[in-house]
């Protein structure tokens, strides 16, 4: 395992399967950036440190680069624009296609589905790993915290993932894992899974109704990542989606845990 030093120091293009991404923020703009979040959203920073033993991340748009084109599946999935613009109106801005179609006669769900593959086929050809991610990876094998991972995409997603870019999360819990976010279900099972309370747990992922909403109704940290700045600032967010933190890239992520988690080696004979 290399030094955490040099780690912080590889840069986030060497596993890039495109053109290589905008560099992340330099460690003193992203340490001061979660800071001044941290303020604004006192209750994890300012209580006593508790101790962190696992992590689970998101996999489309958190760990990898999203290239997934949603907004053209969900109008062809739904028949259109005019039927996208209802289900937005009816999701209260947002889409949850999954939802959409699962009481559909079969045979227009099997359409669906077949849509939906067909767009994360096409998602796969360009998989590109998110810059920071295997850095932040090595800092928590080198801490020896658990990671696993949560998706709405299919498992031969999950597979490829794991296959291309060499970093493996146990367990990794796919669309075929029901119920799904953001549903609790995915992250409790996880948890029970390592024999470890959600509150010792963290959840990274894009969504605020997804993967914020799953962490949150499991009892676990959250973490937004919002690389756009699409949410706005951490305070307006609404009580019922606000994450405990909210950061702007993966490489932020290191300061979050090590500010405000005990990061402590559980002794072996306590893990399982």
């Amino acid at each position: 395992m290399l030094p955490r030093r040099l780690l912080l120091r590889l840069g986030p293009h060497r596993l890039l399967l495109g053109p290589p991404a905008a560099a992340p923020l330099p460690r003193r703009r992203a340490i001061a950036v979660v800071r001044a979040m941290s303020s604004a959203s006192p209750a994890p920073a300012q209580r006593s440190r508790r101790p962190l033993r696992g992590v689970v991340f998101d996999m489309d748009g958190t760990l990898t680069v999203p290239v997934i084109d949603f907004q053209a599946m969900y109008r062809e999935v739904l028949g259109g624009d005019a039927a996208y613009a209802a289900a937005r109106a009816a999701g209260g801005g947002s889409v949850d296609i999954l939802h959409c179609i699962e009481n559909w006669a079969p045979d227009k769900q099997r359409h669906a589905y077949e849509v939906i593959a067909r767009f994360e086929k096409e998602g796969l050809d360009r998989l590109q790993i998110m810059p920071g991610a295997s850095e932040l990876c090595g800092f928590l094998d080198t801490k020896q915290i658990r990671r696993g991972l949560i998706t709405r995409n299919v498992k031969d997603a999950v597979d490829l993932f794991h296959q291309r870019f060499g970093m493996t999360f146990a367990p990794a819990l796919s669309r075929e894992f029901r119920p799904y976010k953001p549903d609790p279900a995915p992250l409790l099972h996880i948890c029970s899974t390592w024999n470890i309370p959600p509150h010792e747990v963290i959840m990274v992922g894009d969504s605020l109704k997804d993967d914020v909403v799953c962490g949150k109704r499991a009892g676990a940290f959250t973490c937004l990542l919002d690389e756009t700045g699409q949410y706005g600032p951490h305070d307006s967010l609404p009580e019922e989606v606000k994450p405990d933190f909210k950061v702007s890239s993966l490489t932020e992520v290191f300061t979050v845990l090590e500010e405000n988690f005990d990061l402590a080696t559980v002794p072996a004979e306590s893990r399982i």
